[in-house]
Order: C-alpha cells, then structure tokens, then sequence
C-alpha cells in the first residue's frame, strides 16, 4: 500500500508523490519541508545536492522543484530505490540521479562535492554523527556546504567541523541545519 506526499513549492508545487509503505519510512512533515526550505531560499537555485537516506525523496524532489541544479538520492532499499525512480519519471527531471546503495559505501567511493546535504536517516539508528563524519573524511563538502540533520531525538553534533546555523522542533521532531567549514 502507498500514501502521498505533496511537494509544497516551486515549479512542481502541489504535485503529489507516491511513498511506498516501508520499515523506517516516513516522510519529513509539511510544516518542517516549508521552514527548512525557508531556511535554504538564498542558496537553492542551482544548488547540487545530495540526499542520504532519501526513502520517500521528499527533500531532493522538493529542492528539485525549487530550482537546485541536480540532486542524488541514496538509499539502501531496492523498492524505494524502484519507487524513487518512478517518481522522478513521472515528474520528467532527469536532473535526479538514484543510487542504490548503503549509505556508507557510497559515500567510501563518492568524488563529487556538494552544496547541499539532507540527512535524514532512519530514527533510532544512530547512523546521524557517523554520516555527518563520513561526508568530511571524504571531501563531499565545500567550503561552506550546508546540512540539514532531522532526527526524533536532541541532535548534538559534536564535530569541530560543522556549525548550527538554524534549529527547530515540531513535536518530536528535531532538526538542524548546519554549515561545514574548513581548517
């Protein structure tokens, strides 16, 4: 069974997405979609981004829709990998590139830098500092790459490498965005 999401600006505003019904699946709420890409109006427009853990690809679709240049989805599952694809024809970008992959790994093998980073990993997985140190050792930031964390408990990064810019909550929710910054 599916449900639907709704992209909530940009040239594909009001468009509805398919999300497949999977373990650990859920879509960033509305509310939090709205304010982060708020938060992110200034740099979107020609932004390349990276989305990790993209699951119903809500936020590249989203920062797609708003003008980024390019967006890669990477995520670990085959049918949300499937269903990403599906999305991404039946909005006509070929601007979204899907990778299924783990998350880890591919970032191991990544040559690409990025100007935005959405990392949403499932909650209770604890997977939210390691990637966050994983995309520095790897170089996939720029000087002042932006990140947004969302996790369903306090987020407290603990890396000399990365800076809170905004923060927020609604209801269990936490999120962050940060900026990266070089020694």
């Amino acid at each position: 069974m599916q449900g639907k999401i709704r992209l909530i600006g940009g040239k594909w505003r009001s468009r509805k997405l398919d999300v497949l019904e999977a373990d650990n699946l859920r879509p960033t709420p509305n509310r939090i979609r709205e304010t982060l890409f708020n938060w992110l109006s200034p740099y979107v427009s020609g932004a390349v981004c990276l989305d990790l853990y993209a699951g119903t690809g809500a936020l590249g679709f989203e920062a797609l829709s708003r003008g980024a240049a390019s967006v890669i989805m990477v995520d670990h599952n085959r049918d949300v990998v499937f269903n990403l694809q599906k999305q991404a024809q039946k909005l006509g970008t070929s601007a979204a590139e899907i990778a299924n992959s783990d998350v880890m790994s591919w970032l191991t093998q990544c040559q690409q830098s990025f100007d935005i980073v959405f990392i949403d990993p499932p909650y209770q997985s604890r997977l939210l500092e390691p990637t966050i140190d994983k995309l520095i050792n790897c170089s996939c930031l720029k000087q002042a790459s932006l990140l947004y964390v969302e996790s369903d408990s306090n987020i407290d990064i603990n890396n000399n490498h990365v800076e809170m810019i905004k923060s927020g909550n609604a209801g269990k929710v936490e999120f962050q965005l940060l900026s990266s910054k070089k020694d």
